[in-house]
C-alpha cells in the first residue's frame, strides 16, 4: 500500500480544487499531512470545513515548529477533525523567516482559535491577521525578551534570572487584562471556606 493510497479521502479533491496552493501531501506514522501555500491557507481552511463530503467541523489544535536549520521555514500547523466522518487531517502552513512571520487567522472559521492562536503568537512570534484580540497569553505583555519557543532563543533566556525577576514583579496586570478577566480572579475571595481550602491546596479533581 503507498502513502498515497492511506491519505484520507478527500485530499485529492483539495488538490484539484486548489492545484498549486497544495505544495506537499504525505503521510506520516498514519497521519494525513497536507502542507499548502500561506497566501491560500484560510481559504483552504474554509473550504475543509465547509464543503459537503470534507466537513472537518473541529478544530482540534494549532501549533508551530520551529527547525534548528535557519534556512528551513517556520511552519505553523492546524490539527482538524471531521466529528461526522471521524477522520483527522494535519494542515501546514510555511513561513519564510526572512519575511514577516504571518499567516491570517481562522478565528472566523472556528471560534476555539482564539487562544490557540495566541499562545502561538505568544511562543513563536507569528502574527494571525485578523484575530480580534491578539496578545500574548503565557508571557506578560511588556515581556522583552522575544518568542521562547523558537530555536534561536537561548535556553535560560536573553536577561539574567535577576532580570526576569524584576521584570516579572514590575509587571502591571491591570493595564493588559479586560474588567472581565480580572473579576474573575476578584471572585476567589466569595467561594465557599472549603472551595477556597481545596484550590490552594491545590486539588484538581471535581469541586462540588
Amino acid at each position: 500500500m503507498t502513502a498515497e493510497s492511506m491519505l484520507v479521502p478527500g485530499v485529492e479533491a483539495l488538490r484539484a480544487a486548489f492545484g498549486g496552493a497544495v505544495l506537499r501531501q504525505t503521510v506520516s506514522c498514519g497521519d494525513s499531512i497536507v502542507t499548502v501555500d500561506r497566501d491560500r491557507a484560510h481559504e483552504v481552511l474554509a473550504w475543509l470545513k465547509e464543503t459537503p463530503g470534507q466537513e472537518f467541523d473541529y478544530l482540534t489544535d494549532i501549533t508551530a515548529v520551529d527547525y534548528r536549520d535557519p534556512e528551513r521555514a517556520l511552519e505553523v500547523v492546524y490539527q482538524l477533525r471531521s466529528l461526522g466522518r471521524r477522520v483527522d487531517l494535519r494542515i501546514k502552513v510555511p513561513l519564510d523567516k526572512s519575511q514577516p512571520l504571518e499567516v491570517d487567522s481562522v478565528w472566523d472559521l472556528w471560534k476555539g482559535a482564539d487562544w490557540l492562536e495566541r499562545e502561538v503568537y505568544d511562543l513563536f512570534g507569528v502574527v494571525f491577521k485578523g484575530h480580534p484580540d491578539l496578545r500574548r497569553i503565557l508571557m506578560w505583555e511588556t515581556y522583552a525578551e522575544g518568542h521562547p519557543l523558537r530555536k534561536d532563543f537561548p535556553l535560560r533566556g536573553n536577561f539574567s534570572r535577576a532580570e526576569q525577576t524584576r521584570q516579572a514583579l514590575a509587571a502591571n496586570p491591570e493595564a493588559h487584562y479586560s474588567m472581565e478577566e480580572l473579576s474573575i480572579a476578584d471572585a476567589f475571595d466569595e467561594l465557599p471556606d472549603d472551595m477556597k481550602r481545596r484550590l490552594a491546596q491545590g486539588e484538581r479533581g471535581e469541586i462540588r
